[in-house]
């Protein structure tokens, strides 16, 4: 039992060590994306419903650090605010599959040519995700005109500099920190506890694995960054390249929240679009990588994982950099857990000021804190909102608060408005 743990922990470090110079680097350019490419400069390219339009929805989404939860408040922006049902789709399909952090992440354990593929692969699968959906409206016209509230956004005050920081190293890394762990934590469990080969021997059938891998990743939530460790060990353990890019490319896209979110917002339809084209895509782009492309490609990297000689980077480097990702972590889950003295200013503005506290169902994340935020105060008569995306209570001061247009508001991106909130 000892000897387990102790090659469960060596198998966690050594995942640490190789993955934090590439995570921190993916976080500055997530920071750098923030602060150069905000959104409002982005949904006025996925307008009209045509290719172009996908196009641009798949191009802009690739690059963009949002995860499967964050991405379905901004895409749903995005069409209320003029974008079309298939670029809007098309956004939502190729956005969490990858990123910038995820791309030098997969680059660090999986090698080059899963880097360039994965990429690729989410940009053809959002590509085709739209198209399909243009051609399943049936010429339908859109029905989502920009809003004077919903376009205008409050300018963001403070340094560029100072931005992007906060946003790579505060605001990002809270929003994936969870998963991130999960997926560092459950990498290093399947690399203890798994003997070697174990696909190889129990499951050799190729198309098979790929349709189970694609099963088990649909329902369940696990970040484009956090699914790399996973995808390197189950390889290790015998996995086909191309099952491993089934995991990668559904596992990040598809979870049970962000299904019932599309189903609600744009319907059943846009639904089974948006899971066929990923499942799909997936399939046949696994099946190409296992029989079209030479298998050393992909494990030449594994062989140098399995017997941790794989060192891009000096390990001075490797270990500051672990040191720093762990800090940075440990800092993000003690700003969780404190008391918050934005909301505690906010309870004492009672005085002054109506307020109430109401309680939002959905809320995931930073990108969902924004959205909600951001909602709730363009309603006239709201002077500030507050909103904790891990308790799911949203603070409101204001003169006067009408529950019912707060409650339209929610319920207009894709949240659960569930009421007054019960202490």
């Amino acid at each position: 039992m000892m000897d387990w743990i102790r090659i469960y922990f060596e198998e966690l470090y050594y995942l640490l060590l190789e993955m934090s110079p590439w995570l921190l680097l993916g976080f500055t350019f997530a920071g750098i994306l923030h602060v150069f490419m905000p959104e409002g400069s982005i949904s006025r390219y996925m307008g009209t419903r045509n290719l172009k339009s996908v196009f641009y929805g798949a191009l802009l989404g690739v690059p963009l650090p949002l995860c499967s939860c964050g991405v379905i408040p901004t895409g749903i922006s995005f069409h209320k605010e003029g974008a079309s049902r298939g670029a809007t789709i098309s956004f939502l399909i190729s956005t969490p599959q990858t990123g910038v952090d995820s791309i030098l992440a997969t680059y660090s354990m999986l090698g080059l040519p899963f880097a360039l593929i994965r990429p690729v692969v989410a940009l053809l699968s959002g590509i085709f995700g739209g198209w399909v959906t243009n051609i399943s409206d049936n010429g339908k016209k859109e029905n989502t005109l920009i809003s004077a509230e919903t376009a205008s956004a409050e300018t963001e005050k403070g340094s560029k500099l100072l931005r992007m920081v906060q946003y790579a190293y505060r605001d990002f890394m809270t929003d994936i920190a969870d998963w991130l762990i999960i997926g560092f934590a459950v990498a290093a469990l399947i690399s203890a506890a798994l003997p070697d080969n174990f696909f190889t021997l129990y499951l050799n059938n190729e198309l098979l694995s790929m349709l189970i891998v694609l099963v088990a990743a649909v329902p369940l939530y696990v970040c484009a960054t956090g699914s790399i460790p996973i995808a390197a060990v189950l390889m290790m353990k015998g996995l086909s390249p191309g099952a491993a890019l089934v995991f990668l490319m559904a596992g990040p896209a598809t979870n049970v929240a962000t299904m019932t979110v599309i189903g609600k917002v744009l319907g059943r339809k846009s639904l089974f679009v948006y899971l066929f084209s990923i499942s799909l895509c997936a399939v046949l782009f696994g099946w190409l990588i296992n029989n079209l492309l030479p298998a050393e490609w992909f494990t030449s990297m594994l062989s140098h994982h399995a017997t941790h000689e794989h060192q891009i980077l000096p390990q001075w480097f490797e270990l500051s950099s672990a040191i720093t990702l762990v800090l940075l972590l440990l800092n993000i889950y003690y700003r969780r857990f404190k008391p918050s003295k934005e909301i505690s200013t906010s309870n004492n503005m009672s005085q002054i000021i109506n307020n109430l506290s109401i309680e939002v169902g959905g809320m995931n994340c930073n990108h969902c804190k924004v959205n909600v935020e951001k909602a709730i105060k363009s309603i006239e008569g709201i002077e500030s909102v507050t909103a904790d995306p891990h308790s799911g209570e949203v603070i409101i001061a204001g003169q006067e608060i009408d529950l019912e247009k707060v409650k339209l508001k929610v319920e207009d991106i894709g949240y659960d408005y569930k009421g007054v909130w019960k202490r």
